[in-house]
């Protein structure tokens, strides 16, 4: 086989791959994850079944795909957004990247709903999901170390009861930093996605009209709850976190 004839295969494969992704991403807004069926996608896009199993085998092996490419999509503009402020002070570079969770969320309901709504029965995500979903904690974990490296950061010390738990916690997301900052990341972590999804999910209707606002203080709250405070730059000193 030529390097052209492999090479346009190849393209074919990929153009082929991102119809199908394409329509099964209709189809989630449509019917919801539960009900994706790949006979029903390659109707839709008038192939045979046999043909469309040699790119996607199960139901499962697509959702996994559609994962992948929501976080994916997601911590790129997270990423994105960060990067424009990167050298500003810890609580600008976390609220940009809260609201940038945010403006994606509201672009993308459906598929903040495949990767933050409720779990599609009889699918479990395998690991390889891990690395995409993890980017956005990652970048949030990236601002609080570089000011705990820096001037320091205060947190409330975790009870003794949770020591043992945020131990592990901290072992396995950042074992660079205190187990009760990594603790306080998490309970955050949590919380920007329960903001997101009240917004995405209706929850905030009738309740708060000014939602940009309020989701603004909102995210600047979470960074105090990390122990990060407005004038708090890189490489000044100042208090340490508790551990």
């Amino acid at each position: 086989m030529s390097s052209a004839t492999s090479g346009a295969r190849a393209r074919a494969r990929v153009e082929v791959t991102a119809a199908i992704k394409d329509e099964a991403r209709r189809q989630l807004a449509a019917d919801g994850a539960a009900k994706l069926s790949l006979r029903a996608v390659a109707r839709e896009l008038g192939m045979v079944s046999s043909a469309l199993y040699r790119y996607f085998p199960s139901r499962d092996e697509l959702l996994t795909a559609l994962i992948i490419d929501a976080y994916n999509s997601l911590g790129a503009a997270a990423e994105s957004a960060h990067a424009e402020v990167a050298s500003a002070e810890p609580v600008r570079r976390w609220t940009v990247v809260c609201e940038a969770v945010r403006s994606w969320a509201l672009a993308h309901p459906h598929e903040y709903a495949l990767i933050y709504g409720s779990p599609v029965p009889g699918y479990s995500a395998p690991a390889t999901t891990v690395d995409a979903a993890s980017r956005v904690g990652l970048l949030l974990i990236g601002i609080v170390r570089d000011a705990h490296q820096g001037r320091g950061i205060a947190v409330r010390p975790v009870p003794g009861g949770l020591r043992t738990e945020a131990e592990r916690i901290a072992a396995d997301l950042a074992p660079d930093l205190p187990p009760a900052v990594i603790t306080a990341m998490v309970a955050a972590w949590a919380q920007l996605f329960g903001l997101v999804g009240f917004e995405v999910f209706g929850q905030f209707n009738r309740v708060v009209e000014n939602r940009a606002e309020f989701f603004s203080y909102a995210a600047t709250q979470l960074a105090h709850g990390v122990g990060l405070s407005e004038g708090m730059g890189r490489g000044c000193a100042g208090q340490r976190e508790e551990q």
